[in-house]
């Protein structure tokens, strides 16, 4: 919906009937993605917040935030020949991500401004999420002007959006002053280079250039460890007895395998990442597939699709390939999938689709594909090979996230790439190549094709841009945009003001978030309960994603999900993904923190969906040892490094871990819609104090936690008493910091969560 959102829905300012008045005020937003922010680049004000949120705000519940601090981000200069705008946006990523800009808003202002078109500007406010802001804002300028009549609002509405924003003080020129912000940091457009971002965070910015050498690096950990699928014995030859020492050993494991996913440039490093290559017979023929191998390039995600300048690119990249007689070897999988159709019409319009489609480029979809693991298995003879030889394979995308695990289970390795540099790689197929300095093919005659051969010049895109999208595309795509086809148009709609439940359905069950609820909360209006004698459920590094913790892409068949659809009929070839089966909650519990990439350090050997259940000390999957713990009526804790929930804003990462019985969360910071979804399922967040952690304190994995203060009367962002009492009777005593951030919070939390609240309220 962002594309959309960008080209047709947004207004930048309203205008409405106020008791018979008409009233004029700026258009703002609230979505349930994290991408909401995209429509900043449009001069909106708007950012995504969890479904759960959202759920009470459609009943009438008022949404609050802190008034945030501002970080200005000043532009000057302008972009070098060659550099597109995705590259742009991972610089700014990167630079922001290391500054910290997690619960703020981010504005851009400066000179370079006026050398950044619309698309280009949306670009940069799409990854907002991305690089942890709560927005990423754009004031509306002249570009905001040309851009709403290019994509064919009225001319009437455009004037009105100047007239509006100029009588305001909103609308930008080069001679305003600089925003007073609270930080301000500078970047030169003219430093920006051609880049992607990998291997597995969008903030891991790494040069054109570069990539080789990180994909030698990362080969030198990324080769897949193998765990059982059975309980086992908790030994020390299966996973490191519990205490001070072993525990440190495996955080310090886990950092070694982190840092050896960056850049090390060092030739021993190579050296001990040795590329390795089988061959495989596919299609007649036997292909030769290496570490290393493109296995899925995909042109996708809003981020990129929105921008007519890099999808032109890309077209103009696949015809010169085309005209030089290259093709997309047999392991790569490719697919196109726009999140709008107007990109479509303008792409055939140019004459750029066949080239696109001859080298596999094909429509497969609008909207989210493999840029939300939907892009579907490899060739099972791909699959088998990567399987058998344990092979570290990549995938290249035009899109936002490429955190483990997310774009496909078997590659291992994934980068972020402009629309023209997929293109690039489909045809290298490796990402074991330099494509500044070395061929990107060969011609039929053998002679050597390099990417500068079929780059195109930002004057041929211009060109193209100009004559083949215009207004009359937007105006005849949406111009029946909410009528729907024939297939909409014919679903069954249900008669009643209650949801008829299907007990037999495996896609939508009754959720039991409500069920237990009583008429008013349990304990006082100023007291809740103390969360004691609590089980640690896993031990968490830094970077923990949405992604690790909320089901997500496939359904594993010997994953409990699997299990518990095949006990019910559901074969594998129809399982579907977990984002088509969140409507059935047990489902989505039993893929909670199922990432196959997951590390929990109770089980530092293994990864995946693994933990060790106490006192027993089996190795189980998480959810049967959730299950055990409810049943014996032990509450759970998860603990976590920094940035803990990143990337999407999925409910069901808070939602999940509500049915797992997790009580509570540790970490040493959060991402700001997860928190907030954590609260609003009634799941306390807590955060270490700063400098200290789980290895600083000594924490193991067999301790028994008991969370205290919070039957006294609980205040926002209050420290609450933590007892971590040993086997041998030792007791390790600390705070921890409440990030109930507000009074609403703590009502919210008091309440056990936003619905139970709202639903009392409507009582």
């Amino acid at each position: 919906v962002h594309q959309v959102n960008l080209e047709y829905l947004a207004n930048v300012v309203e205008s409405r009937s106020v008791d018979g008045e008409a009233v004029v005020f700026p258009d703002t937003l609230v979505g349930t993605d994290s991408h909401t922010t995209m429509v900043n680049g449009l001069g909106v004000l708007g950012w995504g917040v969890g479904g759960i949120e959202a759920e009470a705000a459609m009943l009438g519940q008022p949404m609050f935030i802190p008034v945030p601090e501002v970080i200005g981000v000043r532009l000057v200069g302008a972009l070098a020949e060659g550099v597109t705008a995705t590259d742009l946006v991972l610089t700014v990523t990167q630079l922001l991500r290391a500054r910290g800009v997690v619960d703020r808003f981010v504005e851009f202002f400066g000179p370079g401004l006026s050398t950044i078109g619309l698309a280009d500007r949306a670009t940069i406010a799409n990854m907002a999420p991305e690089y942890g802001a709560t927005c990423g804002y754009f004031p509306v300028d002249a570009e905001t002007l040309r851009y709403l009549r290019a994509s064919g609002r009225s001319p009437d509405h455009a004037a009105l959006v100047e007239r509006y924003s100029k009588e305001q003080g909103l609308f930008r020129t080069d001679d305003n002053p600089d925003p007073v912000c609270t930080d301000v940091l500078t970047l030169d457009l003219g430093s920006v280079e051609p880049s992607l971002a990998g291997p597995r965070r969008p903030q891991d910015r790494v040069p054109l250039s570069g990539v080789r050498r990180t994909f030698r690096s990362a080969l030198v950990s990324a080769v897949p460890r193998v765990a059982t699928d059975q309980a086992t014995a908790f030994t020390p030859d299966a996973v490191p007895a519990p205490g001070p020492t072993s525990y440190r050993d495996s955080l310090r494991s886990l950092r070694e395998r982190e840092a050896a996913l960056t850049p090390d440039p060092s030739l021993a490093a190579q050296e001990r990442g040795a590329v390795r290559s089988v061959g495989v017979k596919m299609d007649g023929q036997v292909i030769p597939l290496r570490d290393g191998a493109v296995a899925i390039a995909a042109i996708t995600s809003c981020t990129n699709t929105s921008n007519p300048s890099v999808m032109v690119a890309a077209g103009l990249v696949a015809r010169r390939a085309v005209e030089r007689g290259l093709r997309v070897p047999p392991w790569v999988k490719t697919s196109l999938a726009p999140g709008s159709r107007v990109v479509i019409d303008y792409l055939e319009r140019a004459e750029l689709l066949p080239a696109l489609e001859q080298l596999g480029f094909h429509l497969v979809g609008f909207g989210c594909t493999t840029c939300i693991g939907n892009s579907g298995p490899l060739p099972d003879p791909i699959a088998q090979a990567v399987k058998e030889s344990n092979l570290v394979v990549a995938a290249v995308l035009s899109g936002n996230r490429n955190f483990e695990g997310r774009v496909n289970p078997l590659t291992r390795l994934n980068y972020l790439a402009s629309p023209p540099l997929v293109v690039a790689y489909a045809l290298a197929g490796t990402v074991d190549v330099d494509l500044r300095t070395e061929p990107i093919g060969a011609d039929p005659r053998g002679n050597p094709v390099y990417l500068r051969d079929l780059w195109p010049s930002q004057a041929e895109i211009r060109s193209a841009c100009e004559t083949s999208v215009t207004p009359d595309l937007f105006q005849r795509s949406y111009g029946q945009v909410s009528e729907g086809d024939e297939r909409w148009r014919s679903l069954p709609v249900p008669e009643g003001d209650l949801y008829r439940w299907d007990a037999e359905s495996t896609y939508i069950q009754e959720p039991p978030f409500l069920q237990a609820m009583t008429a008013e909360p349990a304990g006082s209006p100023e007291r809740v309960a103390d969360i004691r004698d609590a089980r640690i459920l896993a031990i968490l590094g830094d970077s923990v994603t949405t992604d690790h913790i909320s089901p997500a892409s496939s359904i594993p068949a010997d994953g409990p999900a699997g299990r518990y659809l095949i006990e019910r009929g559901v074969q594998p070839r129809d399982f579907n993904s977990f984002g088509a089966r969140r409507g059935n909650h047990e489902v989505m519990v039993r893929g909670t923190f199922g990432n196959i990439r997951l590390r929990n350090l109770l089980t530092p050997d293994a990864e995946g969906n693994w933990t060790i259940h106490f006192p027993s000390g089996e190795r189980t999957s998480i959810y049967e040892a959730a299950m055990r713990y409810q049943a014996a009526g032990t509450p759970t804790i998860v603990i976590a490094g920094q940035d803990y929930g990143m990337g999407s804003s999925r409910d069901w990462a808070a939602k999940g871990v509500n049915l797992l019985g997790v009580r509570a969360v540790i970490a040493e910071s959060y991402e700001r819609i997860h928190r907030a979804n954590l609260v609003g399922m009634g799941v306390l967040p807590l955060q270490f104090r700063p400098g200290e952690s789980p290895k600083t304190l000594g924490l193991v994995s067999d301790e028994v936690i008991t969370i205290a203060g919070l039957a006294a009367k609980l205040e926002p962002r209050a420290e609450v008493a933590i007892v971590a009492r040993r086997p041998d009777g030792s007791e390790l005593r600390f705070t921890a910091l409440s990030r109930l951030d507000g009074i609403v919070d703590v009502e919210y939390y008091r309440q056990g969560g936003i619905l139970p609240f709202m639903l009392r309220r409507l009582r």
